[in-house]
C-alpha cells in the first residue's frame, strides 16, 4: 500500500464509504503502517468535514444541506420521537420556564409536556404548539414572534430573538438538524440557528437535546453551539449506540428513550 497519506486517506475514506466505520488498528494492518499514522491521517480527515472521530477510528459523516419538509420529518422514527418526548416530560418540574424549539421531535415533547397537568411556562417558535396546547388551562404559552416559515412549521429571525432577549428559562429543550462532535448542534436554516442558540444563551439551568438517532452524526449548514454548551442529549437506543463511539464532552449525559 502506498505510503503517500493522500493515498491512504483516500483508502480510508473509500473503506468507511463501504462499512460505515473503522477502526486505527484495523487501518493500520491493512495498510502497514503505525497506528500513530493512522490517527494522523483520521485528524486530517476530520478537519476537512470528511469523518466524524470515534473512540479508537471514524465513521462517516452524514450532511444534511437541504431542510426537509416537515411532514417527511415527522414520519421519520415517529415511535422514537414518542418515546424522547416522554422521556424528557419526566425531567420537568412544577413551575418550570421551558424554552422549546421548533422540530417534529420537540412537537412530541410539547404533546407529552402539556399531558402532564403540570403548570409550567412554555416559550417557543413551534407554532403547532398552538393546537397541543390550546385546552390545557394550566400551560402558560408564550409564541415567538419572526417569519413564519411553513416547510419547519415554525417562527424564526430577529424578531424571535428579541422576544427571546427578555426572558431567561430554566430549562431549555432543543431539538436539531445535526449532533456532531466536531461540528456541535447544526441546521440548514440561519434563522432557526439564531433562534435556538439565544434561546440556549438564555438559559439558567439545563441545556437538553432531543435527537432520534437518524441525526447523530449528521452535521448541516449552521451552527446553533458546541456540544459543551449541551448538559443531556435524550435520544433512542440506537442513537445512544452511536453516540457511544463518539468523543463528546465528558459532561455530557446521555439518556436513552425506550420504545
Amino acid at each position: 500500500m502506498s505510503t503517500i497519506p493522500a493515498s491512504r486517506q483516500q483508502y480510508i475514506l473509500n473503506l468507511i464509504k463501504t462499512e460505515g466505520t473503522v477502526t486505527v488498528s484495523q487501518l493500520a494492518d491493512e495498510l502497514g503502517v503505525s497506528e500513530l499514522t493512522i490517527r494522523r491521517d483520521l485528524d486530517q480527515l476530520e478537519k476537512k468535514g470528511l469523518v466524524e472521530r470515534t473512540h479508537g477510528g471514524a465513521t462517516a459523516r452524514r450532511n444534511l444541506p437541504v431542510e426537509p419538509d416537515y411532514l417527511q420529518k415527522a414520519s421519520e422514527l415517529p415511535k422514537e420521537k414518542e418515546s424522547i418526548g416522554q422521556a424528557v416530560a419526566q425531567m420537568i418540574e412544577e413551575g418550570d420556564t421551558l424554552y422549546i424549539n421548533s422540530g417534529s421531535t420537540t412537537f412530541e415533547v410539547i404533546r407529552s409536556v402539556a399531558a402532564l397537568q403540570k403548570k409550567v411556562t412554555i416559550v417557543t417558535n413551534n407554532i403547532d404548539a398552538i393546537w397541543l396546547c390550546k385546552e390545557s388551562e394550566h400551560i402558560r404559552l408564550i409564541l415567538a414572534g419572526g417569519v413564519y416559515r411553513s416547510r419547519s412549521h415554525s417562527v424564526s429571525g430577529s424578531l424571535s430573538s428579541i422576544l427571546v432577549s427578555q426572558i431567561y428559562a430554566n430549562k431549555a429543550i432543543i431539538g436539531v438538524d445535526g449532533f456532531s462532535p466536531s461540528a456541535g448542534l447544526t441546521t440548514p436554516i440561519l434563522e432557526e440557528a439564531e433562534t435556538t442558540r439565544a434561546m440556549i444563551e438564555h438559559t439558567v439551568g439545563t441545556v437538553i437535546v432531543v435527537a432520534a438517532s437518524n441525526k447523530i452524526g449528521v452535521v448541516s449548514n449552521f451552527k446553533t453551539v458546541g456540544l459543551d454548551q449541551v448538559d443531556v442529549l435524550v435520544t433512542d437506543e440506537k442513537g445512544g449506540e452511536i453516540v457511544k463511539q463518539m468523543e463528546i464532552p465528558e459532561g455530557l449525559t446521555i439518556q436513552i428513550a425506550t420504545t
